[in-house]
């Protein structure tokens, strides 16, 4: 009787994983707005006049505010003082209004409109902001990626906020369980936003054969609504386990300035957020360009445009398929019978076959940097569950960034060679992308159930916060380099498809050696100070 009495919403496997799915499929919508011009960057330079540095300078926009006016640790703050619950409602709603905004920038009403007039002649120098070289507007750049990054910082700092409340709140709900396994699944769950993303972007931009980018925004817009009834729901559920616990995040343990001190004084957070900077900067900034670049390394013909390749149906039963690729390979991963764990194993590598095989006869960039995160998907569950019982973050990560510098290193030199080549080309590029998103799936499943580690419990939130705002300085300054490189290296090139993408690859490939040093480095500290960032998870 008092096993019942003290059971609790947490210890329900089902309870908490219902949880976690709320959590995640919160952050799918935000992964998908976070990207939704990424597919279409040609579409925006001919129907809005961006080139690669107004485009690279709106996406870097999103993390501005959270670097430069630190609301980052004020979100780790917000989240430290008033709980989980309440942190992601709150982000959930910014995401919202900074969508809303970006949709009306590049909507066809902006155009013409007083505010468009407004936005040309202001903006154009920002006192220190401009002295500093940091300014997120330039003269010059088009009014609607000025008004666009302004909505994008606003959904930039609700997004971040979000991040750092789905770790808490995994930790919350899964601290002595399976926590890697529930970070990396939650991560794979998200990234499945990236494809979803670049399947559908170009779709709703081209749907009935008139291009508009604001249809691609408002889809982002809808889905958004959707995330912030699932933290709604999440609320209920949060404040039902704290009634049972008797806990209270509110008036427990209040925050104080000088336990940043504390955690800014331990070498060992250090490394992992410099790793976490790095390692993210070489990423996030690249999905980004990750299509243009395909579209200007492969030689991609369009199908004929009365063929099913070229219709809008295909779309629909290509994302089909790539959700019985998740699907199927994630499930994979907790079936005990052999005979079930290979059927779906099998199920899943056919359906990625065929997913592939589709993109390629649709010809399409897009549709080939969709399977980004779908061999995360199948491994991360496999990851997650041998940190939890095994260990070994610290070499994980520098698995990571081997692969992450051979991947980059690969598009920069070796997929142009294949230029030529239509089959060949496609399926390095297919390979590559696949590998990436492989490596990706080794830092959440490696590096944030290690902050833990690091980390006293009361300030768990600030040293997340400080971790994503370390991380924010390169979200923020490498999508802004990689299209002044871009543009400096391409003097003339006014054809979207035609950039030469080797400097910025290589230089994505450089922050990959520095994270592999970064990695070693971690693990002598780790070794040396015994933060057992190597041990299991799960204790017994």
């Amino acid at each position: 009787m008092s096993q019942a009495i003290q059971k609790t919403l947490r210890d329900s496997a089902g309870m908490r994983w219902t949880a976690l799915l709320l959590l995640a499929l919160a952050m799918f919508c935000s992964y998908i707005f976070m990207d939704i011009l990424s597919p279409i960057k040609d579409l925006m330079q001919e129907t809005r006049g961006w080139d690669s540095t107004a485009f690279g300078t709106m996406q870097g926009s999103e993390v501005f505010l959270n670097v430069f006016v630190f609301f980052l640790i004020f979100a780790g703050i917000i989240l430290d003082k008033m709980g989980v619950r309440f942190t992601a409602v709150l982000s959930a709603a910014v995401m919202l209004v900074g969508a809303c905004i970006k949709w009306y920038a590049v909507s066809d009403t902006f155009i013409g409109s007083g505010l468009e007039t407004w936005f040309n002649n202001n903006l154009n120098y920002i006192p220190i902001f401009d002295e500093l070289g940091v300014s997120p507007f330039y003269e010059g750049m088009p009014a609607s990626a000025k008004f666009a990054a302004c909505g994008f910082m606003i959904f930039g700092c609700g997004c971040e906020m979000a991040g750092i409340t789905v770790s808490r709140g995994i930790v919350k709900w899964f601290k002595g369980r399976e926590m890697a396994l529930a970070m990396g699944s939650e991560m794979a769950l998200a990234r499945l936003g990236v494809a979803t993303c670049m399947i559908f972007s170009p779709f709703f931009a081209r749907l009935g054969g008139e291009v508009s980018v604001s249809r691609s925004v408002a889809f982002g817009v809808v889905l958004m609504c959707i995330a912030l009834i699932m933290t709604i729901v999440y609320f209920f559920m949060d404040q039902k386990l704290d009634s049972q616990t008797g806990e209270a995040e509110e008036k427990d343990d209040p925050f104080k300035i000088s336990d940043i001190g504390k955690i800014l004084s331990d070498s060992g957070f250090w490394i992992v957020a410099l790793l976490c900077v790095l390692y993210y900067s070489a990423i996030f900034p690249f999905q980004k360009y990750a299509v243009n670049m395909l579209q200007c390394n492969l030689t991609l013909i369009a199908p004929d445009a009365d063929s099913f390749w070229s219709s809008s149906s295909v779309t629909i039963v290509q994302y089909v398929i790539m959700l019985i690729v998740a699907a199927a390979g994630f499930a994979s991963n907790f079936q005990k019978k052999a005979n079930l764990k290979f059927g779906l194993l099998g199920l899943s590598i056919i359906a990625l076959i065929t997913y592939c095989y589709m993109g390629y006869m649709r010809q399409s960039a897009e549709s080939i940097f969709a399977v980004f995160p779908l061999l995360a998907v199948l491994i991360t569950p496999i990851l997650g569950s041998y940190l939890d019982h095994h260990g070994k973050a610290a070499s994980m990560l520098v698995l990571g960034s081997i692969l992450l510098i051979a991947c980059h290193l690969t598009f920069a030199f070796i997929l142009p060679a294949f230029k030529d080549s239509p089959v060949g080309g496609i399926i390095i590029a297919y390979t590559t992308i696949l590998v990436l998103g492989a490596s990706f799936s080794l830092v959440p499943a490696s590096l944030w159930p290690s902050v833990p580690k690091l980390v006293d419990a009361k300030v768990i939130g600030s040293a997340y916060a400080l971790i994503f705002w370390i991380q924010n300085i390169g979200l923020w300054l490498f999508p802004l380099l990689i299209g002044k490189v871009l543009d400096a290296t391409n003097p003339g090139v006014t054809d979207p498809t035609q950039f030469d993408y080797t400097a910025p690859l290589v230089m994505l490939a450089c922050l990959g050696v520095a994270a592999l040093i970064l990695g070693f480095v971690l693990k002598v500290v780790d070794k040396k100070k015994g933060i057992g960032l190597e041990l299991p998870n799960i204790t017994e």
